[in-house]
C-alpha cells in the first residue's frame, strides 16, 4: 500500500425479509451470508429488524465478530425489537430517509429473498444504476430459484422492448452466498481515505 493512504473498509447493503415464517433454506442461506460478509472483510448494512432473515443476517455478522449497522425508520421502531447494544441503530423518520441511507452507506447490494419492500429496494437501486446515479454492483441471491419469476418478467420486459438488453447486465445473480459475494468482489470500487 502507498504511504499516507488508509483504505476503508467496504460495506454491502443486505434487502431481505423480517418474515419469520419463511423456509428453513433462506434461513440458512442468510446465516452463511451474514458470517462471509465478515470473513471476506465487509461491513454489514441492512434494515435494522430482529425479526426474520433480517435478524439472522446480523446475528450470524455480529457473531463472526463484524460490524452491523442497522437502519430503521422510526415508525417501526415500536412496532419490532430492534437489536440495541450489538450493533450501530441509525433511526430515520421515514421509509424514503431509510432507503436513501442505505443506498448511500453500500459499496455493494446483495438482495435476499423478500417481499414487497425487499422488491422494491432492490428495484430502486437497480433503476438508479441504470439511471448511472451509481455503479455500485447489485446481486440477487437466488436461492431456491426463489427470484425466477422476476427474472422471467425482465426476459418478457427485454423482448418486449421495456427494457434494453444491455441492462441485464445492471446486476448479477447468484444462487449461493459465496457466489454473491465473489461477484460483490469484482464489481467494488476500492475507497481511498
Amino acid at each position: 500500500m502507498e504511504e499516507g493512504i488508509t483504505v476503508l473498509q467496504h460495506t454491502i447493503t443486505v434487502y431481505c425479509s423480517s418474515s419469520d415464517a419463511v423456509s428453513e433454506v433462506y434461513q440458512a442461506a442468510a446465516c452463511e451470508l451474514g458470517r462471509l460478509i465478515v470473513e471476506r472483510g465487509y461491513l454489514l448494512v441492512y434494515g435494522g429488524s430482529r425479526s426474520g432473515l433480517m435478524g439472522l443476517v446480523s446475528e450470524a455478522a455480529l457473531a463472526a465478530g463484524g460490524t452491523v449497522i442497522g437502519i430503521m425508520p422510526e415508525l417501526f421502531q415500536a412496532a419490532r425489537a430492534a437489536h440495541n447494544t450489538e450493533i450501530e441503530l441509525i433511526i430515520t423518520d421515514g421509509m424514503r430517509a431509510r432507503k436513501a441511507m442505505m443506498e448511500d452507506r453500500a459499496d455493494a447490494f446483495i438482495a435476499l429473498p423478500g417481499g414487497f419492500g425487499t422488491f422494491e429496494e432492490v428495484l430502486e437501486v437497480i433503476t438508479n444504476k441504470q439511471l448511472a446515479l451509481h455503479h455500485k454492483p447489485i446481486v440477487l441471491l437466488n436461492i431456491n430459484d426463489y427470484y425466477a419469476p422476476l427474472l422471467a418478467q425482465v426476459e418478457t420486459a427485454v423482448a418486449q422492448h421495456f427494457i434494453r438488453p444491455e441492462y441485464r447486465n445492471l446486476f448479477t445473480v447468484a444462487t449461493t452466498p459465496i457466489a454473491a459475494l465473489d461477484a460483490v468482489a469484482t464489481g467494488i470500487v476500492p475507497h481511498r481515505a
